[in-house]
């Protein structure tokens, strides 16, 4: 089951209010609006951003550049997000304004993990094994 608690996966509704989201929270970051001494110099990117189905809840995986810092970025986030709120809602042409919750983006962080496993000396003599069966 996916993070957002939808079986079936996200509506197009979901995935579409959850880009603009995405891209006005970027914005944001980007131009510094958040003043927050653990955000300062910090350039925090923000690859997703999953709505629920009400679309009164955005959850935003962010990541700072470089990934160092990622668990003080995500509370200094966290602390400011009725602030960020405040900015973001009136972008956005909901009937709520939702409620943000940050989270650390693990994704590359897992896709690191998976090809250090694929180039494993395990799963090499795996494949040369099954190459000789053929």
């Amino acid at each position: 089951m996916s993070k957002d608690n939808n079986p079936k996966g996200p509506s197009q509704r979901m995935l579409r209010v959850g880009e603009l989201v995405r891209h006005a929270l970027a914005a944001m970051f980007a131009r510094g609006e958040v003043e927050d001494e653990a955000l300062r110099g910090t350039v925090v990117t923000v690859p997703e951003v999953r709505m629920t189905p009400d679309l009164k809840i955005a959850n935003a995986y962010v990541m700072p550049l470089g990934g160092q810092h990622a668990d003080e970025v995500v509370a200094a986030l966290n602390r400011h997000r009725r602030f960020i709120r405040g900015q973001i809602a009136p972008q956005l042409d909901l009937k709520f304004a939702p409620e943000f919750r940050f989270f650390v983006d693990e994704t590359f962080e897992e896709a690191d993990r998976i090809d250090a496993l694929l180039r494993s000396e395990r799963v090499r003599r795996d494949l040369e094994d099954d190459d000789k069966d053929e």
